[in-house]
């Protein structure tokens, strides 16, 4: 089953030139991605009542063309595959005149929020999302690895504030984008937007931590980690490319 919604590109979502943002773009798969579980009867207005939530463990997105500020954008969502206790989940996101301008996919760990422990998805609750096994927007169905480097040459320390953090007490996904975005050297910075995004979650972060954000270039690829205080916990891998 195929889930559509529209998003209209407001002043926030924007940056220079007047193009929606990569943290704008992540903000509406996510907030899809949680429609769609809405509708299925597993979102969030129902999880005391099932006791489930989805912790998202990546992202892979491809940015084709950047609309502006004010069009309407039509985004597309489908459950790709689900394995035992993860959901593979992709994207397309149209423009006012039906041209295609990003393609996304993410994988999706099942928790039961009470206990902490995963839960194997069952039958039923799989049956409901109608998975569109053959329908991804890329070639490769899983999301590879992002490799730790073996040398960083830029580092940032970042305190989490109460405004970084989500509905269950963890730094809000969006946020680590943000952090990356403070480790990056000036110069990488200003050549945003990066129309390559992979985001690869590993331990949350919680209010009051102080993490480290580390940055390397490796074969023209921008990677930023993000690691514990005492750098023995790694939070988070991020890489991004110009295209």
């Amino acid at each position: 089953m195929i889930y559509k919604e529209k998003f209209k590109i407001g002043l926030k979502d924007v940056w220079k030139g007047n193009q929606v943002s990569n943290k704008a773009i992540l903000e509406y798969l996510e907030d899809i991605a949680s429609y769609h579980s809405d509708q299925v009867g597993y979102g969030i207005n129902t999880s005391e009542k099932t006791n489930l939530s989805w912790i998202l463990l990546d992202w892979k997105v491809k940015v084709i063309q950047r609309p502006e500020y004010g069009k309407t954008l039509e985004i597309q969502t489908w459950s790709r595959e689900i394995k035992k206790c993860y959901a593979y989940r992709d994207f397309k996101i149209y423009d006012e005149e039906g041209k295609l301008c990003v393609i996304a996919t993410s994988k999706w760990l099942l928790i039961n929020h009470h206990t902490g422990k995963i839960e194997k998805v069952e039958a039923e609750m799989a049956e409901k999302y109608q998975s569109e096994i053959e329908k991804s927007v890329f070639e490769e169905k899983e999301i590879e690895k992002i490799k730790e480097p073996e040398k960083y040459i830029n580092s940032i320390i970042y305190q989490i504030r109460r405004n970084d953090i989500d509905i269950i007490g963890h730094l809000h996904n969006l946020y680590y984008l943000d952090i990356a975005y403070e480790t990056l050297p000036k110069e990488v910075y200003e050549k945003r937007p990066f129309n390559q995004i992979r985001i690869m979650y590993k331990k949350e972060i919680k209010l009051g931590e102080t993490v480290i954000g580390k940055y390397a270039n490796v074969e023209n690829k921008h990677l930023i980690g993000i690691y514990s205080q005492n750098e023995k916990i790694l939070h988070a891998m991020i890489e991004l490319k110009e295209d």
